[in-house]
């Protein structure tokens, strides 16, 4: 099972992102894994200190363009499977489009305000989700 966690997506990953239901709210799932000791600028925190600088200006900045933060908080155990130590924290995110978030996660804003985040995490995985109604 391959499993690896990354910074940034693949072309082909925003373009799979894309191909998915285009007028419909996406919730991006957050696994977040930060560095024990950010990286410069912000050499002086912990990897969670650094990534917190990033989405204390991401949270309002999504918000504005129509997002919303559903949920976030720490991963404390695993109940089933394997591998969940791999992560620290998960955050679902609702983006009023597939194109809304990648909009949002390109505009220069985002990209000056980066830097916290890369100095901060060591890898996420991110997944996007379409909601399903039970049956």
């Amino acid at each position: 099972m391959k499993n690896a966690i990354a910074l940034y997506p693949t072309a082909d990953q925003i373009q799979a992102l894309l191909s998915g239901p285009a007028e419909r709210p996406v919730v991006m799932l957050n696994l977040l894994r930060f560095k024990p000791t950010a990286d410069s600028p912000d050499e002086h925190l912990s990897g969670e200190a650094a990534y917190r600088r990033y989405s204390d200006e991401m949270v309002p900045f999504v918000e504005s363009r129509g997002g919303r933060v559903l949920w976030s908080g720490r991963v404390d155990s695993q109940v089933i499977g394997e591998g969940g130590e791999t992560f620290h924290m998960v955050a679902l995110v609702e983006y009023p489009s597939r194109q809304a978030f990648v909009e949002i996660a390109t505009d220069p804003h985002v990209q000056k305000i980066g830097i916290h985040r890369a100095s901060g995490l060591e890898g996420q995985w991110l997944l996007a989700t379409t909601f399903a109604p039970a049956r």
